[in-house]
């Protein structure tokens, strides 16, 4: 059904304590803001105006991408008063208007679909729950037919309304005329002079539009975000929903409630992942690879067989299948490992490929480098890769065997074969099949002793 989509985000957020508008305040990587534009498209809008108030030019600048229309509520003056600043962005071709939070960040695509299929361009749909504490929510009024009369207030209840269990989360979806005709005639004559969204009900009643409520029985679908312990209560809900998802899907989780995925995690089959693993970004890891704890990769892809050590660090990375990684490894963006590669424990790649089968096993460099196949790179070697202005490249050709605390200064070029013997510092390019040996003579001074302290 054609749509419309209206997002309110105008809000302070007072309770975060931020500099950070509410709405891009991050939970699993995203702004509350995005996840819910996610919701939106996911539902088919074809129209999805976000209100803006309070950091409006940061808002819109950080949403820029979604293609949404944006207006602004100034001063903010109640939710009636939002869709009121809304009203002239809307398509009147779409029969429907959802209305959506920024800071209600876990609505799920379909929840939103059945609301508008509820509304279906003649009634008006109201999204409710029944929370454990319906504390100070306002409450729905039903008639004995179950149809909703009213919402009422927490502050305007009476003793036996405020039993009613059932509460309204905010989100609706409405005939697009109509709701524009009501939010034309909403009044502010309250306590707090704002316009009300909710007083569209009673209007909708008078007229003799029915008015239904769908109950979400996921109260996290509705849960607002207002300070940083519920930011990071959903942040909890969340992470237990990817958990749930990759479990049903075969993955091997060493403990679902230690789990961080805060952008797409792909996963093949027999994937086994150890606790605290974060990923970020777009992660994709083939079958049978196998995470350490406490790894974090952000934007790569892992080939099958692979394991990855604890402790490692992978960024903007490629590796091949049947690779070992780390401990304690980082690979920056920029580096793409072959099958077979072995990177050991505090050794650091960047925008560099290795072939098939190389190996840098310990405490080694390697950045801006071509490294071929079979490559032994030795404990302690690095590539002196800039020269204070730019940088240059160092290319080693299959089978080299590189000693152990070597430097290579780039540019330069070590041949097929060749062999970099310990301790050697390489400025000019290495023969191939060749031992290219540049340190000083060792030499033993006989008779020297060692100096003393003077008493």
């Amino acid at each position: 059904m054609a749509l419309n989509v209206v997002i309110m985000a105008a809000g302070k957020g007072t309770r975060m304590k931020s500099a950070l508008p509410k709405v891009l305040h991050r939970l699993g990587g995203t702004s509350l803001l995005q996840h819910v534009l996610n919701a939106a498209a996911g539902v088919g809008a074809d129209r999805t105006v976000v209100v803006t108030g309070h950091g409006a030019d940061e808002v819109e600048t950080a949403v820029a991408a979604s293609g949404a229309v944006f207006v602004r509520q100034m001063p903010q003056l109640g939710t009636g008063h939002a869709v009121q600043m809304a009203a002239s962005a809307l398509d009147d071709a779409q029969p429907v208007t959802l209305i959506l939070y920024g800071d209600v960040p876990l609505i799920r695509p379909a929840t939103a679909q059945a609301l508008v299929q509820a509304c279906g361009g003649e009634q008006l749909a109201l999204l409710s729950f029944e929370p454990l504490d319906p504390a100070r929510y306002g409450r729905i009024v039903r008639d004995t037919a179950g149809g909703v009369q009213r919402i009422v207030e927490y502050k305007d209840a009476s003793a036996d309304e405020r039993a009613i269990g059932e509460v309204y989360s905010g989100i609706m979806a409405a005939p697009t005329a109509m709701l524009k005709r009501w939010v034309a005639a909403l009044k502010n004559d309250n306590a707090q002079q704002e316009y009300y969204l909710t007083d569209v009900v009673a209007m909708a009643v008078a007229e003799g539009v029915s008015v239904q409520a769908q109950v979400v029985a996921d109260e996290a679908e509705v849960a607002g975000i207002n300070d940083a312990l519920q930011l990071a209560e959903l942040e909890r809900v969340l992470q237990r929903r990817h958990a749930l998802a990759l479990m049903e899907q075969g993955v091997r989780l060493a403990d679902p409630a230690r789990l961080d995925v805060r952008g797409t995690l792909r996963c093949g089959r027999d994937v086994q992942i150890d606790i605290n693993a974060v990923f970020e970004g777009e992660v994709e890891l083939g079958d049978g690879v196998q995470i350490g704890a406490n790894c974090v990769l952000r934007n790569a892809r892992i080939g099958a067989g692979t394991v990855v050590h604890p402790f490692s660090h992978i960024e903007g990375a490629v590796v091949g299948a049947g690779a070992l990684i780390g401990p304690f490894a980082r690979l920056r963006p920029g580096a793409e490992l072959a099958d077979e590669v072995h990177i050991g424990n505090f050794v650091e790649v960047k925008n560099s490929t290795m072939a098939r089968g190389a190996k840098a096993n310990h405490l080694a460099y390697l950045g801006d480098a071509t490294v071929g196949e079979r490559v032994n790179y030795g404990a302690g070697a690095i590539t002196a890769n800039y020269d204070g202005a730019n940088k240059h490249r160092t290319v080693i050709g299959n089978d080299v065997h590189v000693g152990s605390n070597c430097v290579l200064i780039a540019p330069v070029t070590l041949g097929e074969g060749a062999t970099i013997g310990g301790g050697s510092t390489i400025a000019k390019d290495a023969p191939a099949g060749q031992l290219t040996v540049a340190r000083a003579k060792q030499a033993t001074l006989a008779g020297w002793t060692r100096p003393t302290k003077k008493r």
